[in-house]
């Protein structure tokens, strides 16, 4: 019982690990900002570099392969021209059909395309039966889609937003500083203006403790002759 569970366990395993292998892999290498991506039924244009994932060599296709457009790992980065096909129309390996599906002009992805989403079981010239290709790719142009002044790379994005946010946080930390020192130089311009005027107020009251003194002399006096008159 315990060895047919054994089987069963490691039978799903390996179920599990074909099965992802078998996944289209799609990693953005350079990813791109845009308002148009690719949608299936453009013809598109796209730089690419086959190779086969066992060793990491490009087939050298023959010319006849080379003008088949189901098969695609020729170098087209070599040739110096793009490749043009129709999206999602058949033309090509599956894996392209599905993996280069809302992509911008300018981005690069890299595809890793298992058997069921290239050329299956079969062997195509110098690409052997259950091959998994790699495919590093670059989308030139979209027919009837203009081409943009300038590629907007989403790091420069980032980047352009990280700095306005750092902008705005020095900006407010100087605002902030600015209020705090106006606020210290009003407090103490406060402070100076209680203590001028408790000083002035001390002022005022010696001189009109002064004058009281002085009316009560003067007053002092005048009784002391008026007496010296009466006598």
């Amino acid at each position: 019982m315990k060895s047919i569970l054994l089987s069963l366990s490691l039978l799903a395993s390996a179920t599990v690990g074909v099965l992802a292998s078998e996944e289209l892999g799609i990693d953005v290498t350079v990813p791109v900002e845009c308002a148009r991506k690719t949608r299936k039924g453009d013809k598109i244009n796209v730089h690419y570099r086959g190779t086969l994932q066992s060793n990491g060599q490009q087939p050298s296709m023959c010319s006849a392969l080379r003008a088949m457009l189901t098969s695609v790992t020729a170098p087209g980065y070599d040739r110096g021209s793009p490749f043009s096909f129709k999206l999602g129309g058949g033309q090509v390996i599956k894996g392209w059909d599905e993996g280069l599906v809302d992509m911008c002009i300018g981005e690069k992805r890299t595809l890793t395309v298992p058997p069921s989403y290239g050329y299956g079981q079969r062997s195509i010239g110098p690409i052997p039966a259950g091959s998994t290709l790699v495919f590093e790719t670059e989308l030139v142009g979209i027919d009837g889609v203009p081409k943009p002044e300038s590629i907007v790379y989403k790091k420069a994005a980032e980047k352009a937003e990280e700095a306005a946010s750092t902008v705005d946080e020095k900006a407010a930390d100087a605002t902030d500083k600015a209020g705090e020192k106006i606020a210290e130089a009003t407090e103490k311009v406060e402070e100076k203006v209680e203590q001028a005027s408790a000083n002035v107020a001390e002022k005022v009251a010696s001189v009109v403790s002064g004058a009281a003194e002085a009316v009560k002399t003067v007053v002092a006096d005048t009784d002391d002759l008026q007496e010296h008159n009466e006598l």
